[in-house]
């Protein structure tokens, strides 16, 4: 039973549920998708897909997650900073909304999921620490922006080429000015009105669905004014279709590779941080790794049934979480109500106008920019939020999967110039001094610490080792040349209250006996 659990964990879980506990699910999940569906199919557009490609995603993905996955709470779909970077990844290979194109973003899902569910297998979930939390609020607040800059055309009528960038966007649209609908510009901004207040005065309430209902409302009873106004192309109602992959072509595999990475990656961290968040709140374990393998897993599976890249979503799991979830079939019947709708409701989405979709869309960027994060990142850490104000940079002028490897590099820089200079702290007792080190001593930091230890003016030092947790190779050797020249000058080093594996470390050089430096408790 133990390794069938592994395999298949939501045994641990699904003979624990009761009729009460799954009516309760089935409520929340009711709820999960009427928030979804406008969600998905919003996220389908960012990602140059068409609509019913953002329910798919919706459906199998979700339930793959929510089955092999830890978080009680998470729940899994298309998402806004995803759908972007994948538009930005596949648009200049083929034209969007393509057959071409709907296969290359199934392909680097699929490649994604591969990767991720590599990191997981391999027990590498702390690998997605390295993408740290200014990072991704650069990254967000930068995507939003993107995003916003995107739908700008959408929302004034136009009909203008997509771009690369954000900066190439916004110089397009300042040289289209002049083309201005006047009743697309009146949908998309009364979406985006009635969208904020019933936000503000019904916070509960599904107000992207309300607004969006409402508009199309209006719009479908005014074919005089707004009948000359785009809308969504609707769909064939039905399930996901299967979409077998094509050929794996090696030349498109190492092209779709670096989007696959910086895709996995970012949709691992967006996961994790919800995950992460949730439990701490529900008081509930979660297993960084078995979540790895989840979002792999699903990605890998939902690339055949038409669903593309997906991860945590802020919203869906933060109402699974309030409404009261008893478990993850909460996720898995939001999938199956979202299914009942690609069936049935189909026909309705002809109805939405595309100016009020992009409104809709507005108002989500607005929602992915965490203002009260910035604001305390900026009161901690100044570096910090150095790190997220240049990965923002990075995603308004270069492309999105190279803003993300931009801001990792920002992160580990500051990292490593902070820890490359550890805290010593410097004193003289009787005829020694005495070198206080608040750090591990690694390659980065031992041409550091052997500076302060060549300015110290007796040939006898004392390094206190309480806080060293680790030593490597070029700390070692470091250690042993300055207790050599310590030596010839007529003193010697001491390291005082040493950890164990630092002195096993120190001794491995030269052997025990042959060790120039001296240990005192």
């Amino acid at each position: 039973m133990p390794r069938l659990d592994l395999v298949l964990p939501f045994l641990s879980w699904l003979r624990l549920q009761t009729r009460r506990s799954l009516r309760q699910d089935l409520l929340v999940g009711l709820s999960g998708a009427i928030l979804a569906l406008p969600q998905s199919i919003a996220y389908a557009l960012i990602a140059g897909l068409p609509a019913e490609y953002g329910l798919y995603a919706a459906i199998v993905p979700v339930m793959i997650a929510c089955l092999w996955g830890s978080s009680w709470h998470l729940i899994c779909g298309p998402t806004a900073a995803l759908s972007v970077v994948l538009y930005a990844s596949v648009s200049p290979l083929a034209v969007s909304g393509s057959d071409d194109y709907i296969t290359l973003v199934l392909l680097l899902t699929f490649l994604g999921g591969i990767f991720q569910l590599l990191l997981g297998l391999l027990r590498f979930g702390a690998v997605v620490n390295f993408v740290s939390h200014s990072v991704v609020l650069g990254f967000t607040l930068g995507a939003a922006v993107v995003i916003a800059l995107g739908q700008l055309p959408n929302l004034l009528g136009m009909d203008l080429p997509s771009q690369a960038t954000a900066l190439k966007t916004f110089q397009e649209l300042l040289g289209h000015a002049g083309e201005i609908d006047l009743p697309s510009l009146a949908l998309g901004l009364g979406t985006l009105v009635l969208g904020l207040l019933l936000k503000l005065w019904r916070p509960r309430w599904p107000g992207l669905l309300i607004s969006l209902v409402c508009v199309s409302l209006i719009a479908w009873m005014l074919p005089s004014i707004f009948g000359h106004v785009q809308r969504v192309p609707g769909f064939v109602g039905q399930l996901p279709p299967l979409s077998p992959l094509p050929l794996l072509d090696l030349e498109l595999i190492l092209r779709l590779l670096p989007s696959a990475v910086a895709v996995g990656m970012l949709g691992l961290v967006t996961s994790l941080s919800i995950a992460r968040s949730l439990s701490a709140r529900s008081e509930q374990l979660t297993d960084a790794n078995q979540e790895v393998r989840a979002q792999g897993l699903s990605n890998i599976v939902g690339a055949f049934f038409s669903g593309y890249l997906s991860a945590g979503s802020f919203t869906r799991s933060g109402l699974s979480y309030e409404a009261g979830a008893r478990s993850p079939m909460a996720g898995v019947f939001s999938a199956l109500w979202v299914g009942i709708f690609a069936l049935t409701g189909a026909g309705l989405i002809a109805h939405l106008p595309i100016p009020a979709m992009a409104g809709s869309i507005l108002l989500i960027c607005w929602g992915l920019v965490d203002h009260r994060g910035m604001r305390a990142l900026l009161r901690v850490s100044r570096s910090e939020f150095l790190v997220m104000a240049l990965t923002t940079a990075a995603t308004l002028l270069l492309e999105l999967q190279t803003a993300i490897y931009a801001g990792v590099l920002a992160s580990l820089f500051f990292y490593l110039k902070r820890t490359s200079r550890p805290r010593v702290q410097q004193s003289r007792e009787n005829d020694a001094d005495v070198l206080r080190v608040g750090g591990s001593i690694f390659f980065g930091a031992a041409h550091y610490l052997q500076v302060r230890l060549q300015r110290c003016q007796g040939p006898h030092v004392v390094i206190d080792a309480r806080q060293i947790n680790f030593i490597d190779y070029s700390g070692v050797d470091m250690l042993h040349r300055e207790a050599r020249r310590l030596r010839r000058n007529g003193g010697c080093l001491t390291l005082q209250r040493a950890r164990p594996q630092v002195i096993e470390e120190l001794q491995k050089l030269e052997g025990a006996t042959q060790c120039p430096i001296r240990f005192e408790d």
